[in-house]
């Protein structure tokens, strides 16, 4: 096999598991995606080598491999935590991965991955801090400083979607039980799952996130008034998160990122909660959109590692 620097990301997902080969540059070249097999942990660690080994083949080349998984690996066990894929709970992920691939391999949150992706070469690229947030059917965040995820010494950095929904009005107190026990957090309010709940609550009537976006285009009042109440939750869980960590850019991503009107009405309504009464924080939507998990992964390591890697 040729020995060319490539580099080889894979989005370890609930019901997908994908792979992506870029180059040095970013430049994508190959991908593959396969079912995942749910509840099969040496299914999985085999799907995942699987895939790896046929991107290799028909490149020729021997790459780097990095992994973005839901959840975390513990720093203090070197296993699994927190992840919504159960099998993966209490396993040495990196570990097994390393040993059926014959080489190291590096895992971050999912989310991580994402903010990493955006940071190195989207919609933050240049910028020192960088949160990013996944609305999609859940609520992530992740943080990527100086280029790098950013994890903590409890390997929670980013996990956003469980705090509390701040400064609730008092038809929202105490919110909606969430699955990790507690209740009114950020994540049952402004997934794409709490948005269609927020709906039917409020009118009865049961829609997707799309067919409320799409009613609201068209002007009918329940549902402009649902994507207002996502709007001010949206801006008040950021102002939140920029009170602590103050980043230099936010990055959308997920289903509900594709609402355009989130990148003019947040950013006017962040002052009115930020602290001091200002924000220059701008909020932008993710450059590579879906595909920004999995280009994150590959980033896990720098083209000088992976250079070096494949000497």
């Amino acid at each position: 096999m040729k020995n060319t620097g490539l580099r080889i990301g894979v989005d370890l997902g609930g019901t997908k598991i994908e792979a992506l080969a870029i180059t040095a540059a970013g430049e994508e070249l190959l991908r593959y995606r396969v079912p995942t097999p749910r509840g099969d942990y040496d299914g999985t660690i085999a799907a995942v080598a699987g895939l790896i080994s046929r991107l290799e083949q028909e490149l020729e080349a021997r790459a780097t491999v990095g992994v973005g998984i839901p959840g975390t690996i513990a720093r203090e066990t070197g296993l699994v935590k927190n992840s919504n894929s159960l099998w993966l709970n209490g396993r040495p992920l990196d570990k097994d991965f390393s040993a059926a691939m014959g080489r190291t391999v590096r895992c971050a949150n999912d989310a991580n991955c994402f903010a990493l992706s955006e940071a190195s070469d989207g919609a933050a690229a240049g910028a020192n801090v960088v949160f990013g947030v996944i609305m999609g059917t859940g609520c992530g965040g992740g943080v990527a400083i100086g280029g790098r995820t950013h994890a903590g010494p409890n390997g929670i950095a980013g996990e956003w979607g469980h705090a509390p929904l701040p400064w609730m009005h008092q038809d929202e107190w105490p919110g909606p039980e969430c699955y990790c026990g507690a209740r009114g957090c950020i994540e049952s309010w402004i997934s794409g799952t709490g948005f269609a709940r927020d709906y039917e609550h409020r009118t009865g009537k049961a829609a997707t996130g799309e067919e409320i976006v799409a009613a609201c285009a068209r002007g009918e009042a329940e549902a402009v008034a649902a994507v207002e109440r996502l709007e001010d939750r949206v801006a008040r869980s950021l102002a939140m998160l920029i009170d602590i960590l103050d980043p230099d850019v936010i990055v959308l991503g997920g289903g509900l990122s594709r609402l355009q009107r989130l990148y003019t009405s947040v950013p006017a309504l962040l002052p009115k909660y930020v602290f001091g009464r200002s924000c220059f924080t701008p909020v932008r939507q993710a450059q590579h959109g879906d595909s920004s998990g999995v280009r994150g992964a590959a980033w896990l390591w720098s083209v000088e590692e992976a250079r070096s890697a494949s000497r």
